[in-house]
């Protein structure tokens, strides 16, 4: 049975790596790491001082009058839209805004200003929050900002299943185009969560690296925070060929999946299932599959029960695909990840690069897939799978091919 082709037109990003696809992609190849000391005050006095941050933002051509009611994380989202719509050359005014949308995914929400009010009310003596608190601490909020913004007046919501999010987002805006009611939607994930509130729930958990992120590596010690968003460009084969638009690559599918089980704890049976289902909905093979971008935190347990899903999933298929965690590079920007290394897999199907896992220096033997150590590695890549597994067993995986 056939159905309707979904291609990737544009993509925009920002991340500790780069304020643009561009510079994020040359660190990715490069195995360049963005992890290191924190300088952000919004830290105020946690301990951690390790993370992945933009240390500045590029100029912006927006309303100044509109960023005090926007927080970090809505606005990260809108510049990386704002990047994806001019690579897929999109002028909104001049087609239909009404059959364009947005759907952004976030693990968290507006932490900065959380911490604002929270200090301010709490610790400051003030007597009323700030009066854009609500809209800026909303979950949904960068996808509105995102429409507002660019004029988007399509199918517009914000998706929130912790660090599954961005995949969650780009499935949800394929079916608004095959259900019909879009031709266009922008669709990724943001989150900005180096505040004080947050690292410190973080450092209750104890599941942060003293140094940095390690996946797959025997001496790994935990993850590490960034910040960043990233938004692609998803839109009908039909409608990108009839306007003559440059297509990057094929959003061939997505599995979904919950572990029902533990909610920080991940299983085996999850994650494959997820896989599994990917696959199915992609109508691929795993024989068909050269890279997976893995989940990859650098936690003990996450590495060895991805690994082990893997396997189950590909059998000795599982011996001739490339894996890598990004992670290693920009860290795990929550919501934002999986966005991020969507960007990673459709650049190594273009360019026929896998990058690699930064940081490594032991073998595992409990995670012995080819996990691409510290220098990209040159192959064809004609299908790329992204896993996302989440904290609530919530888990959603991607898949690209060459279109």
């Amino acid at each position: 049975m056939s159905r309707q082709r979904i291609v990737i037109t544009g993509l925009g990003g920002l991340c500790a790596l780069g304020t643009n696809v561009a510079d994020i992609w040359d660190a990715l190849r490069a195995g360049r790491s963005a992890i290191g000391t924190l300088s952000t005050p919004l830290l105020r006095d946690a301990k951690t001082r390790i993370g992945a941050e933009i240390k500045q933002l590029p100029e912006w051509n927006v309303d100044k009058r509109r960023l005090v009611a926007i927080d970090r994380f809505a606005l990260l989202a809108a510049m990386a839209a704002d990047e994806a719509i001019r690579n897929a050359a999109i002028d909104v005014q001049a087609i239909d805004s009404s059959r364009i949308g947005a759907v952004v995914g976030t693990g968290i929400f507006g932490a900065e200003a959380a911490d604002e009010n929270y200090f301010g009310l709490l610790k400051e003596g003030k007597t009323r929050a700030n009066v854009f608190c609500v809209p800026r601490i909303m979950p949904s909020a960068p996808a509105g900002q995102v429409s507002m913004i660019h004029g988007l007046r399509g199918p517009v919501f914000g998706v929130t299943s912790a660090c599954a999010s961005s995949n969650h987002a780009f499935a949800a805006a394929a079916d608004q185009i095959r259900l019909g009611r879009a031709d266009i939607m922008l669709a990724g994930g943001t989150d900005a969560p180096l505040v004080f509130g947050v690292v410190k729930g973080w450092e209750a958990l104890r599941a942060l690296a003293r140094e940095t992120c390690r996946p797959f590596s025997n001496d790994r010690d935990g993850l590490v925070l960034g910040e960043g968003s990233a938004i692609a460009v998803l839109e009908s084969y039909e409608h990108a060929k009839a306007r003559g638009a440059t297509i990057l690559a094929e959003f061939a599918g997505a599995g979904m999946s919950a572990d029902a089980s533990d909610i920080v704890s991940p299983t085996v049976e999850g994650p494959a299932a997820a896989m599994r289902a990917c696959l199915a909905d992609a109508r691929l093979c795993t024989g068909d599959v050269d890279y997976i971008n893995a989940h990859g935190t650098g936690t003990k347990a996450n590495d060895q029960i991805e690994t082990a899903a893997i396997r189950a999933v590909f059998g000795s298929d599982a011996d001739k695909v490339s894996v890598s965690s990004t992670k290693s590079m920009h860290a795990h920007c929550m919501g934002a990840s999986g966005a991020l290394e969507a960007i990673a897999c459709i650049m190594a199907i273009r360019e026929g690069v896998v990058p690699p896992t930064a940081n490594y220096r032991e073998p595992d033997p409990d995670c012995d897939l080819d996990v691409t150590p510290n220098v990209a590695k040159q192959r064809p890549v004609k299908a790329a799978i992204s896993n996302a597994f989440a904290f609530g067993g919530t888990n959603a995986v991607v898949a690209f091919k060459s279109a």
